[in-house]
């Protein structure tokens, strides 16, 4: 009896030992870890139920609740999960985001990227997913190169995964195929800036009216887009490669491809090329070419990028590439999905994350909406809208595919070539890659700095890479001022984290 009795109070200790061990889910440093499927099941071996919140900006869609029901019931079927789409306006998502983070407000996903990414992981806002990643990411993990995913550490950890989309871009102008063929003009040879001139010349004179040439968007400028793909950026072009192959941080500002792209850009100004509101204006180049008063734009190059923008303005592009494809840490951080710290269940957010880069139908679902509503497939394998629909009365007309997950999943649509896909996964694997492809920068060191450089670039550099100002006067007078603002430290402090980080990924 007293054996027996020995024996009992052994084994529930040794039962109560296993069951405690067993509920501890963070590590020693206080990081969430996995848990196993029993803790996350219901008791049976089955998950347990579970609504997935994933947030992510764009423009109202009527019929988001319909996609959203067509999601859950496939992951209510794989993953015993529905799925809540948290669509925030544009305009309203930075201000949003920070609400949602800090508020009671369900989270699990959300879309991320470039400087957010950075401080949201500094602000420990995001779930490091390594592990998460190896348990119940295996999918994502197939459909990475692994230099690519390497590229979304931070101190080591993944906190994000990128959408699989175009990985690198090029410079690239964008210029009205009709207007070229009528004034006879081959651009088959057009290499440099330079060699637009007498494109330019020559179309202005049977459109005088016309603008030349606008921005690649609202708020930019004409060679931002151009330099951007042209070096490597290191995040914030506050120090830059501008030989992405060599690991020798410079100011951008006072480089030879700067003053060369600003001085090409003035001569078009003044030579009438340019709209004289240029730095003040919202209107875009995409704009004028739809309105018929533009003839070219300058873009990130990538497959499709002719199409697409054709189709959005309305006018047959040719495109003219000035430079290889590049890739870099910022070109596969600019759109991520990561998981919220606040999440309730990160081993389901990442499963349903998992299958973002695996499902097709949801894939499409997310990209497209739903089959034979909102969309029809075409013999070729692409698809448009069904019969009576059009982009103005669509109940699911998003077009974010870059948003979610591997875009290579979903269909192509009818004004891009069939093999779209091919050639972006073709695109991916020959640009060539920066030697800081990975590296990701703190800024917390030289902050003060940072905040007094960017009120000096805000006041000088899309006047001067919008040809406004004469590079001749103000770029010696920007270069002071950035120099008084700090910018020689930062760039020290930029180029001792890189030379840290380059020791430590031979």
């Amino acid at each position: 009896m007293w054996k027996k009795s020995v024996h009992s109070l052994l084994f529930f200790v040794l039962a109560v030992t296993v069951v405690l061990s067993g509920c501890s889910s963070s590590s020693s440093n206080g990081e969430k870890k996995p848990s196993s499927s029993s803790q996350e099941g219901s008791g049976d071996g089955k998950l347990a139920p579970y609504e997935i919140t994933i947030a992510f900006w764009g423009p109202d869609q009527r019929d988001l609740g319909l996609v959203e029901q067509e999601i859950s019931k496939i992951t209510k079927e794989k993953i015993n999960a529905t799925v809540k789409l948290k669509r925030i306006e544009a305009a309203a998502w930075t201000q949003q985001k920070v609400l949602m983070f800090s508020g009671n407000e369900k989270l699990d996903l959300v879309f991320t990227g470039e400087d957010q990414y950075i401080s949201e992981v500094a602000q420990k806002k995001l779930l490091p997913v390594d592990d998460l990643l190896q348990s119940h990411g295996q999918d994502i993990l197939a459909a990475f190169d692994p230099d690519v995913l390497a590229a979304a550490k931070i101190d080591g950890k993944i906190y994000g995964v990128p959408t699989i989309r175009d990985f690198a871009a090029y410079p690239t102008i964008l210029m009205r195929t009709d207007w070229l063929k009528e004034s006879n003009m081959d651009v088959s040879q057009v290499k440099t800036i330079e060699d637009l001139e007498p494109i330019f010349e020559s179309v202005k004179k049977k459109h005088p009216e016309a603008n030349m040439l606008g921005k690649a968007s609202g708020g930019g400028s004409i060679a931002y887009p151009l330099l951007q793909t042209t070096i490597d950026p290191l995040g914030d072009m506050i120090g830059v490669l501008t030989d992405p192959n060599q690991l020798k941080v410079v100011n951008l500002y006072e480089s030879e491809e700067y003053a060369k792209f600003i001085g090409v850009i003035r001569q078009w100004f003044l030579a009438g090329y340019i709209p004289k509101d240029i730095a003040t204006t919202s209107q875009t180049g995409r704009d004028y070419i739809k309105a018929n008063i533009g003839f070219a734009t300058p873009n990130k190059g990538k497959p499709g990028i002719t199409t697409q923008t054709g189709a959005w303005a309305g006018k047959e592009l040719t495109e003219v590439a000035l430079a290889p494809p590049k890739m870099n840490t910022l070109t596969i951080m600019n759109a991520m999905l990561a998981i919220a710290a606040k999440s309730k269940n990160p081993e389901r957010a990442m499963m349903f994350l998992n299958l973002l880069y695996s499902d097709k139908q949801i894939i499409n679902l997310l990209d497209w909406g739903i089959e034979g509503k909102h969309y029809q497939v075409k013999e070729d394998g692409t698809i448009d809208f069904p019969s009576g629909v059009d982009a103005t009365n669509s109940g699911y007309n998003m077009r974010q595919g870059w948003m979610f997950g591997n875009q290579l999943l979903s269909y192509p649509w009818s004004t891009d070539s069939p093999d779209i896909w091919k050639q972006m996964e073709a695109f991916n694997q020959s640009a060539e890659k920066s030697a800081a492809l990975g590296f990701t920068y703190n800024s917390e060191p030289v902050k003060t700095e940072l905040a007094a450089i960017q009120n000096v670039v805000q006041q000088y550099s899309k006047a001067l890479e919008t040809g406004t100002l004469d590079p001749d006067v103000y770029l010696p007078k920007f270069n002071a001022a950035l120099k008084s603002a700090g910018i020689d430290k930062v760039i020290a402090e930029k180029q001792r984290q890189l030379d840290v980080w380059a020791a430590n990924n031979k």
